[in-house]
């Protein structure tokens, strides 16, 4: 008799400059999906039916995650015991090891579970350099894991005025980029959190002499829209170079249109890590 399948809910990072993003490619493009290895390295579990990992967010190629999420359901061969928590982290990371992807942390969950579905939150973080007025000067061991703007710095309490519009439900409209999707999505999203605070870079201590800031922008909602955060990270640094005014982060809310978003304003892609999914 075949037993039933196991659903786990899985906690899993990349570093994902070298990915087209975390959801599914085909397999013949230069770069694929984070999804693409992770279901790879679960087929060397054997299963009877082949393993689909269903991720809670979506990030884009470049985009980086300290910690995603992903439900997956595991059918064994008749006789065979469910894996437990630590088999499976463990088997997975063993097949995962030429990428720069680990699985975090396994959980048993119930099979009315999803991982997109039933999540409470989600948490970007922006990492920002200031201090560099060219991107060569950007230390090597930070090269796209944050975003040196031109000019070298920002004027940041008037990004932390900016950052305060965004707070609460608006229509994101104007900050969200038009994709398949957006005809079938309400632009209707609630920021819990909008921060901006100073932050460390990697070995930063051991080159204080060339006087460089981090700061980290932090976002807090259930969910965003489609390059919803680097359009609000970009146009708070515009605010930050005086190309806009506090005030200018109201009325792109008010004008609710996408093609009003200022073209120069989106930020990239490497800056920008998922930090963590609440359930």
């Amino acid at each position: 008799m075949v037993s039933p399948p196991t659903r786990y809910l899985v906690f899993f990072q990349y570093f994902g400059t070298k990915y087209s993003g975390v959801v599914e490619t085909s397999n013949d493009q230069l770069m694929v999906g984070v999804q693409n290895y992770l279901e790879k390295a679960a087929q060397n579990l054997k299963p009877i039916v082949p393993i689909k990992f269903h991720i809670s967010s979506r990030t884009d190629a470049g985009v980086h995650a300290l910690c995603n999420s992903a439900h997956l359901d595991i059918q064994r061969a008749p006789g065979k015991p469910a894996f437990n928590e630590k088999q499976l982290i463990y088997s997975l990371n063993y097949h995962l090891k030429s990428e720069p992807i680990r699985i975090l942390n396994a959980y048993r969950v119930s099979n009315s579970f999803h991982a997109r579905f039933s999540a409470l939150s989600r948490t970007y973080i922006y990492r920002l350099l200031m201090g560099c007025t060219h991107y060569s000067q950007i230390p090597v061991f930070e090269r796209d894991l944050c975003w040196a703007p031109a000019g070298g710095y920002l004027n940041v309490p008037a990004m932390q005025d900016a950052a305060q519009f965004l707070l609460g439900t608006h229509d994101f409209s104007t900050f969200r980029s038009l994709n398949s999707e957006t005809p079938f999505q309400s632009p209707v999203r609630t920021i819990l959190q909008a921060d901006i605070r100073p932050s460390s870079g990697f070995l930063s201590q051991h080159y204080e002499h060339r006087r460089l800031e981090f700061w980290e922008l932090k976002f807090r909602s259930r969910s965003f829209l489609y390059r919803q955060v680097r359009r609000m990270v970009g146009a708070l640094v515009a605010v930050g170079q005086g190309k806009l005014m506090p005030h200018h982060i109201k009325e792109l809310l008010e004008i609710k249109d996408a093609r009003a978003f200022p073209p120069y304003a989106m930020a990239p892609p490497s800056g920008l890590f998922l930090k963590s999914v609440e359930y």
